[in-house]
C-alpha cells in the first residue's frame, strides 16, 4: 500500500505531503490544476521512463519520497532480495532530479538504479488509463490476464518444455558428434589397427633407449674387455705368478727364511687377482648380446617414435592415445543405437510436453467461457449490456506457457462482427472493458496499488455511477487511486483529495487537499454545477455522498 508522498520542487508542486489511505482515494479538479503531476511524480519516483522538464521553474532540484507498506507475502519482497537490499515492512524510496537532468535514486537510504526501481514498481503499482496498453489493447498480454483469471498454473508446461529443450539439445549434440566422427571414421580405424599392432606401452621408450646405448655400449668395449681378461688369466698374469710362486717355493727352504714375506705376499696378489680375473669374466658375460637383439630394439625403438611424431604425442602417450581413438571409434559403432535411445527420450518429451500443453488449453478454454459469462455480468451494470466480449483461443507455436493465443474481441452492438478491442471500442467504451476485466480479474490481492487516470472520461450519469461501484469493489480488495471528473465517482470515494492550482507573486503552484465531509459536498457540487456552486448541487452533492453505501 501507498502510505506516504513527499514532492518538493517538482513541476508546478513546492511541497506537498499526502497520507494515504487503503481503500479508494479519489483526486479531483479542475482541468489544468495539476492531477496528472501527481502521477508524474510517482511514475519519477518509481523509476518510469516520463518528461525530463520535471524540476520546478527556479528550484536547483525536485525530490519525491515515497513511502509503501510492503506485507509478508509482498513480491517486492523478493526483488529486494535479489538486489541485494535489505527487505523490511517499510519501503522508502526517494529520488531526485538534479537541475542538469541527472537523476539519483535510493531504496531505504541505499544508492538504486532505475533498472532496479522499474523492476520493484512492477510489484508495486499498477496505472491504467484510456489509453491503456498493458495488456487489454496489447494481444501479446491477453493469454497472461486469462492466466490470471484462470489461477492457471503454467509450472508443469514450463517443466515439460524444459525437459524436452534438453532431450532435443542432448540428440542434436549427440548427432553433430556423430557426424563429426563418422567424418574422420577411415582415419579412427586405421590409426587404431597401427596402434594396436605395434601396442606401445607407457615408459617403453626410455626401457628401449637404454637398453639399445647399454647392447652399443658393449659391443664398443667388448674387445678391449676380452684382451684385459686374456693378460690377467692363465696365460698371462695369473700364470706367470703362479710360476713365481713355484720357484720361490723350491728356493725357499735356502732362503733362511728371507722369501716368506714375498711369497706371502704373492699369494694375496693371486687371491685379488683371482677376484679381479672373476669381476671381468662376469662383466664380459654381461657383454654378451645377440646382434639381431640390437637390430629388433632399434627398429621398435624408431617405430615408437615415429608413430608418437605421426600423432604429435609423446612416446609414453601412445597407449592413451589408443584408448582414446578406440573410445571415438567405439561411439560410432554405439551410434545407432544411442541415437535411437536419445530419440525416445525425445519423443517421451514431446509426449509430456503435449500432455501438459493439451492440460493447458483445455483449462484455458474453460476458463475464457467463464470469462466471457463474467464479462458480460459486469458489462450490463456499465450501460453496455448490448457489448459482447470474446475471448479467442487459437493454436500459437509452441512455448514454456503452452501452444496457445489468446486475443480479446469485442463488438459494442447487435449483430455487428467482434473484432479487435481497439478497433471497435470507444475511448469510454474501451474505459468500461477494461474496469470489467480489472473487476473479473480481481481476487482480493492488496499486492498492487491500482492507478486509474480518467477512466470515467466520456461517461455519466448512472454509467458512471456503476464505474464508480466497480472501482470502489476493487478498492475492497486493494488500494485504489482515481483521478476522476465525475462526481458519482469522486462520491464513492473513502478518502476524497482536491488538487488546485493558484498564482501567487508571479508563480503557479499547485496544491492537494484532504477534503473533509463538509469539503466534500463543496467539491462534488462544484464538479455538478461548474464554477458556480448553487444550492441545488450542494443538495445534489448530499445525495451523491448519502447514497454510497
Amino acid at each position: 500500500m501507498l502510505r506516504h508522498l513527499d514532492i518538493r520542487d517538482m513541476l508546478l508542486i513546492d511541497r506537498l505531503e499526502l497520507e494515504f489511505r487503503p481503500g479508494l482515494n479519489v483526486l479531483t479538479g479542475e482541468t489544468g490544476a495539476g492531477k496528472s503531476i501527481l502521477l508524474d511524480c510517482l511514475g519519477f519516483v518509481l523509476g518510469w521512463r516520463g518528461r525530463a522538464d520535471l524540476v520546478r521553474a527556479g528550484a536547483s532540484q525536485g525530490e519525491v519520497t515515497a513511502v509503501f507498506d510492503l506485507p509478508p507475502d509482498h513480491p517486492g519482497r523478493a526483488v529486494l532480495d535479489e538486489a541485494g537490499f535489505a527487505v523490511g515492512d517499510e519501503l522508502i524510496l526517494r529520488r531526485v532530479n538534479g537541475g542538469d537532468g541527472r537523476k539519483t535514486g535510493w531504496i531505504n537510504d541505499r544508492r538504486a538504479s532505475g533498472e532496479v526501481l522499474r523492476a520493484l514498481s512492477e510489484t508495486l503499482v499498477e496505472l491504467h488509463g484510456q489509453h491503456d496498453d498493458r495488456g487489454l489493447l496489447n494481444p501479446r498480454g491477453h493469454r497472461q490476464l486469462l492466466d490470471a483469471f484462470a489461477l492457471l498454473d503454467t509450472g508443469p508446461a514450463r517443466a515439460a518444455w524444459a525437459a524436452r529443450r534438453e532431450a532435443r539439445a542432448a540428440l542434436a549434440g549427440a548427432e553433430a558428434a556423430l557426424a563429426a566422427a563418422k567424418s574422420e571414421e577411415d582415419f579412427l580405424r586405421h590409426a587404431v589397427t597401427e596402434l594396436d599392432k605395434l601396442d606401445p606401452k607407457p615408459g617403453e621408450e626410455a626401457e628401449l633407449d637404454s637398453h639399445r646405448r647399454a647392447m652399443q655400449g658393449a659391443e664398443r668395449i667388448r674387445e678391449d674387455v676380452s684382451r684385459a681378461l686374456q693378460a690377467l688369466g692363465a696365460e698371462g698374469a695369473e700364470g706367470a705368478m703362479l710360476d713365481a710362486v713355484r720357484w720361490l717355493d723350491g728356493a725357499a727352504d735356502r732362503a733362511e727364511g728371507r722369501l716368506e714375506a714375498p711369497a706371502a705376499a704373492l699369494q694375496r696378489a693371486l687371491i685379488e687377482l683371482g677376484e679381479a680375473v672373476s669381476g671381468v669374466e662376469t662383466a664380459l658375460a654381461a657383454m654378451d648380446f645377440d646382434p639381431g637383439e640390437l637390430e629388433a630394439t632399434e627398429e621398435r625403438l624408431f617405430a615408437l617414435r615415429a608413430l608418437a611424431r605421426k600423432h604429435d604425442v609423446l612416446a609414453d602417450d601412445l597407449a592413451g592415445l589408443a584408448d582414446q581413438l578406440r573410445d571415438r571409434l567405439g561411439r560410432i559403432d554405439a551410434g545407432a543405437g544411442e541415437m535411437a535411445r536419445l530419440a525416445d527420450q525425445v519423443a517421451a518429451a514431446d509426449a509430456a510436453y503435449d500432455s501438459a500443453a493439451a492440460a493447458l488449453t483445455a483449462q484455458r478454454s474453460e476458463a475464457a467461457g467463464r470469462l466471457d459469462a463474467a464479462m458480460a455480468a459486469e458489462l450490463a451494470p456499465l450501460k453496455m449490456e448490448r457489448a459482447v466480449f470474446e475471448t479467442r483461443l487459437s493454436e500459437a507455436e509452441p512455448g514454456p506457457e503452452g501452444r496457445d493465443a489468446v486475443v480479446f474481441a469485442v463488438a459494442t452492438n447487435p449483430g455487428a462482427p467482434a473484432g479487435p478491442l481497439d478497433r471497435i471500442a470507444s475511448g469510454g467504451e474501451l474505459s468500461r472493458f477494461l474496469l470489467a476485466l480489472k473487476v473479473c480479474l480481481a481476487r482480493g490481492n492488496d499486492a498492487l496499488v491500482l492507478i486509474f487516470d480518467e477512466i470515467d472520461r466520456g461517461v455519466g450519469g448512472a454509467t458512471a455511477d456503476a464505474v464508480g461501484r466497480r472501482l470502489a469493489q476493487l478498492a475492497s480488495g486493494a488500494q485504489v487511486l482515481v483521478v476522476t471528473h465525475s462526481p458519482q465517482v469522486a462520491a464513492l470515494g473513502a478518502n476524497h483529495f482536491r488538487v488546485a492550482k493558484s498564482v501567487a507573486a508571479g508563480m503557479t503552484t499547485s496544491s492537494v487537499t484532504a477534503l473533509d465531509d463538509g469539503e466534500r459536498i463543496e467539491e462534488i457540487a462544484r464538479m455538478l454545477s461548474g464554477e458556480e456552486i448553487t444550492q441545488a448541487a450542494k443538495q445534489a452533492a448530499r445525495a451523491l455522498l448519502q447514497g454510497r453505501g
